[in-house]
């Protein structure tokens, strides 16, 4: 299974996307790196050692990786504005401070989350116990994108080793800056016996991808998920799939308009709408669509100025030829408001569409970037009908004060997951799981779910040989028929 450069990604994703490499039929290409030939079988070897099952070397790891981050936080803060200009408030927030959250949780709840879970057995079993017993995976991939590349790799990697596994970490050479920090801490803090940073693009990926790992997580869009899938398959190995899609917001007429402007526009063009859990268009109600558009341009001014080129608080694209694929859908509606656009920067203003055109690729594709279309709804079933009619979306944002409305929309669409009266929030919740539905991915993590993705819960059942009652064995006669029937 090989993988190759797409012009353009046909659906970014969670809160990313990767460079969308597509599948092809051609063989895999040979990889320099001798590092990698071979990778997840040394791994194993590491694992099959027990180097990774005690607590305390877990513990250790998650300690050394919130210390990577505390300690080189600058570093991290620069390539982060070097790969997507990212403000330095906005790049600590998303990609620092969450990652450091999860680590805490995960350290904190580290023995509760691997101890074994009883439950119940049933009379027929009896004298018995039965337990789940928490158990890694093994040597596990994983796969992270370019738009949010400390957050999206590190946190299922801390995951990973808090569930006792080995990994191998591949972050987006498209984020390259980034990338490189990666590449050269990780094996100064963590354990590199169990813990590899591989470096590289479509060729290194494919490589990667031909190796037997227990499990392979991945976030990224659609197309190379598929390809994801496929490599996995050869070896029946599960995956996670965290996807994008064209999550709607909802704008109901009950709606508080103005905090519900400021809320799409945060989750708008925050990373300069480079989020895969960004609102990527908006269904207002009519009678409300006039004042949600005001509403909109004085948010934009609120939050980035007279010229947002000029704000340190808006980002920028992350390469030429991300800017030339938005550019291009600007043809699919009339411009409100934005549209103006600097190569030299990178910088697509934040924009505003109205008169969408529903066949053109703004509304066929997930945007990823900057531009949000505004499409007028004539009643909140029709909104429902017009998600509905698509792809179950990644997430899903509903706009209003009638609590009969909210209910309507939770009850009839189906989304990766909701915020109500808010966007991406949701995701900061690490008792809420994150992830997609459908063509926006499979599986969840955040919180203890990001253990739980690495671990099997190995089901036990010790019986007692104290008693051994005879009715269990043969022969069968009608008294022990009748008496195994009223405990079966």
């Amino acid at each position: 299974m090989a993988l190759t450069e797409n012009p353009a990604p046909s659906s970014p994703s969670s809160p990313a996307s990767a460079t969308p490499p597509a599948p092809t039929t051609t063989s895999p290409v040979a990889v320099a790196d001798p590092r990698i030939g071979g990778l997840a079988d040394r791994l194993r070897a590491t694992y099959r050692s027990g180097l990774t099952r005690p607590l305390n070397w877990r513990r250790r790891q998650l300690q050394q990786m919130r210390r990577m981050l505390v300690d080189h936080e600058d570093e991290f803060l620069d390539a982060l504005a070097t790969d997507l200009g990212k403000p330095r408030t906005e790049g600590y927030l998303t990609d620092i401070a969450f990652v450091l959250s999860e680590i805490d949780e995960m350290a904190k709840h580290l023995e509760k989350w691997n101890r074994p879970e009883k439950v119940s057995s049933p009379m027929v079993t009896q004298p018995a116990k039965s337990w789940l017993q928490p158990e890694p995976l093994g040597v596990v991939l994983v796969i992270a994108p370019w738009n949010y590349p400390v957050q999206l790799l590190l946190v299922p990697a801390a995951g990973a080793i808090a569930a006792g596994n080995a990994v191998v970490l591949k972050p987006s050479e498209v984020s390259a800056a980034t990338s490189a920090v990666l590449a050269r801490l990780i094996p100064q803090y963590l354990d590199d016996a169990a813990v590899v940073c591989i470096e590289g693009a479509v060729p290194e990926t494919t490589a990667l991808l031909a190796q037997r790992w227990d499990h392979i997580f991945y976030t990224g869009n659609g197309t190379v998920g598929r390809v994801v899938a496929r490599a996995a398959a050869e070896h029946l190995t599960p995956v996670t799939l965290e996807l994008g899609g064209k999550s709607p917001a909802i704008v109901d007429a009950s709606a508080n308009v103005r905090v519900a402007a400021r809320r799409i526009a945060w989750g708008k063009w925050l990373n300069a709408g480079q989020t895969c859990v960004a609102p990527d268009y908006v269904l207002v109600h009519r009678s409300v669509r006039d004042a949600l558009l005001e509403h909109l341009q004085a948010a934009v001014r609120d939050f980035y100025g007279d010229d947002p080129q000029r704000s340190d608080s808006y980002g920028r694209i992350v390469s030429d030829r991300h800017l030339d694929r938005l550019r291009s859908l600007l043809s699919g509606g009339t411009v409100l408001f934005g549209g103006e656009s600097d190569d030299t920067e990178r910088y697509l203003a934040p924009t505003v569409l109205v008169d969408v055109d529903g066949d053109s690729p703004l509304m066929a594709e997930e945007i990823f970037g900057p531009l949000l279309p505004v499409l007028t709804v004539e009643s909140v079933q029709d909104a429902i009908d017009f998600v509905d009619q698509r792809d179950h979306p990644l997430a899903l944002y509903v706009f209003a004060e009638d609590r009969v409305v909210v209910d309507d929309v939770l009850a009839h669409t189906t989304a990766g997951g909701v915020t109500v009266n808010g966007t991406i929030v949701h995701l900061t919740n690490p008792e809420l799981p994150f992830g997609g539905v459908g063509e926006s991915g499979m599986g969840s993590y955040h919180g203890r779910d990001t253990v739980r993705v690495f671990q099997h819960l190995k089901p036990v059942l010790a019986r007692s040989t104290r008693v051994d009652p005879s009715i269990a064995y043969p022969p069968y006669t009608d008294r022990k028929s009748k008496l195994l029937r009223r405990f079966v």
